[in-house]
């Protein structure tokens, strides 16, 4: 007895014309939970598949904001309450000094924002997923572009997706299992 359910269909296209013009049309039938994968970046799906920006930037920002305050304040704190002393005349905390630690703290915080960011919005590291059980999506890495539709969409039904998406030129239409 097998406790596996649908995660999903997924359907293969042979250009990036052809996918794209296939996101067109199944999210203009109002599907939700579609996403694209393919050898390389295809000019505009994103926006074909109605995704939204990334939250990324917001991410690195943040990041980076709080670099440069924390590298202020600590070159306040190292400078004049904790070590003061008087370098070339000028007072314990002259603020033009600290300039190259803020940047660089700025630095490696937006870098650790947007990799650790990336990570959690890409739910990073996964060492499986469901769609990697479709028998030619190993294709995606080479030469074919590939729909999927999550099982979790409001308009997925198993046979009328499938059917759907073979009307739209999909080869290989496979229910995925988890």
């Amino acid at each position: 007895m097998s406790n596996t359910t649908k995660w999903g269909i997924v359907a293969e296209f042979e250009s990036p014309a052809a996918i794209f013009k296939a996101a067109e049309k199944i999210t203009a039938q109002g599907y939700t939970k579609v996403d694209a994968h393919t050898p390389f970046p295809v000019h505009g799906l994103d926006k074909a598949l109605r995704q939204g920006p990334s939250h990324l930037g917001w991410i690195v920002i943040c990041c980076g904001a709080m670099g440069i305050c924390l590298a202020q304040l600590m070159m306040y704190w190292m400078n004049a309450v904790d070590s003061t002393s008087w370098v070339s005349g000028k007072e314990p905390y002259a603020w033009p000094s600290t300039i190259p630690i803020t940047f660089e703290l700025m630095v490696l915080l937006s870098g650790f924002g947007a990799v650790f960011g990336m990570f959690g919005i890409n739910r990073l590291p996964r060492l499986h997923h469901p769609i990697f059980n479709h028998s030619t999506i190993h294709r995606a890495t080479d030469d074919r572009f590939f729909l999927s539709v999550e099982a979790t969409d409001p308009k997925f039904d198993s046979t009328q997706t499938a059917r759907f998406l073979e009307s739209i030129g999909g080869k290989h239409v496979e229910i995925v299992e988890e």
